[in-house]
């Protein structure tokens, strides 16, 4: 074991390196996969840590098959992955030279991408490696910051985003309070790495789509039959098809809209409020045929936009229970 006086000396270092990496011209890098921290460059020696995919190490020095670092590691199993800062610590110590990906290395940015994708596509899997979801998420997020130019980077940080979004939907959905019908009553989802991805990518496909994952934030929970909250979203959703008619999503936005007027015949309707239903009627048809027009080719949209048309013109119920 080191003296205690250079163990102290390594955290200061490494502290110092994180902080002021300009001062030491420390190279920096990125986790291909999971390694193991050593006191020195042996694997026979001591082990200080594992480090995780996706993780960043600062190098300090390289010797044959090693590289010293100091490296990010998480110090509690199981935490909640936004919680990830508050539960990491720097470790110094010696990795084997392999599956450090900087910005010397290169193809840097497809090789992070690749294990970025694989991560994503086993957390997707039954059975799946057990943090594979916050492996992509992570690296995801550190492509964007490495390679800022690479043709990569705006699909990157919204993947990130997106695999952040998804999970802390996967949550809200499941407390009480996503039910009830005002969404302000809910507890929001974070949108501060959609925003980011906004600001940093403007006017491109990821813009638009992480503007879409934001609506989420103001849908109401349960309608309760209530007219309001359909009538609100369907404003919402064809604003966004207004504002982002390139986008992926303006055809399921157009959809989306169309059908909760269809939904609120029904509502009106049992309100005996027939003027209302009639008008309700009208622009369900026409935004459904907008986006047959518009989006000739999103077959699995304009489809279903034909079978909205079709149900409306009939008189079938689009909402609640039609059975008649």
């Amino acid at each position: 074991m080191p003296h205690k006086r250079s163990r102290c000396w390594y955290f200061v270092l490494g502290f110092l390196v994180f902080l002021s990496p300009a001062l030491f011209a420390a190279e920096r890098g990125v986790m291909l996969r999971e390694g193991i921290i050593h006191i020195s460059p042996d694997t026979s020696s001591a082990k200080l840590s594992n480090i995780g995919r996706g993780r960043e190490v600062a190098v300090i020095e390289r010797t044959p098959g090693w590289v010293h670092v100091v490296g990010t590691v998480d110090v509690s199993v199981g935490v909640e992955f936004d919680n990830e800062e508050e539960n990491d610590r720097n470790v110094t110590g010696w990795i084997l030279d392999k599956g450090v990906i900087t910005t010397a290395t290169p193809d840097g940015d497809k090789i992070l991408f690749g294990e970025a994708f694989d991560s994503e596509m086993e957390a997707s899997r039954r059975g799946g490696r057990r943090g594979a979801a916050q492996d992509a998420m992570r690296i995801y997020a550190r492509i964007a910051e490495y390679f800022p130019t690479s043709p990569l980077a705006g699909e990157s940080l919204y993947r990130s985003a997106d695999i952040r979004w998804q999970i802390e939907a996967a949550d809200q959905a499941t407390r009480p309070s996503a039910k009830m019908r005002d969404p302000a009553l809910h507890i929001p989802i974070d949108e501060a790495h959609m925003k980011q991805v906004i600001k940093k990518f403007p006017r491109t496909k990821w813009a638009d789509l992480a503007a879409y994952h934001l609506i989420d934030n103001k849908l109401c929970g349960e309608w309760e039959a209530q007219a309001q909250c359909p009538a609100k979203e369907a404003e919402i959703y064809l604003k966004y098809a207004d504002e982002h008619p390139q986008s992926p999503k303006a055809s399921e936005a157009l959809y989306k809209a169309a059908w909760r007027y269809s939904a609120l015949i029904v509502i009106y309707t049992t309100d005996n409020q027939p003027k209302k239903a009639d008008d309700s009627s009208a622009r369900a048809l026409s935004i459904a045929k907008k986006l047959i027009t518009q989006y000739p080719n999103d077959e699995d949209w304009s489809s279903r936009a034909e079978r909205l048309i079709y149900m409306v013109q009939n008189k079938i119920p689009t909402f609640g229970n039609n059975v008649e």
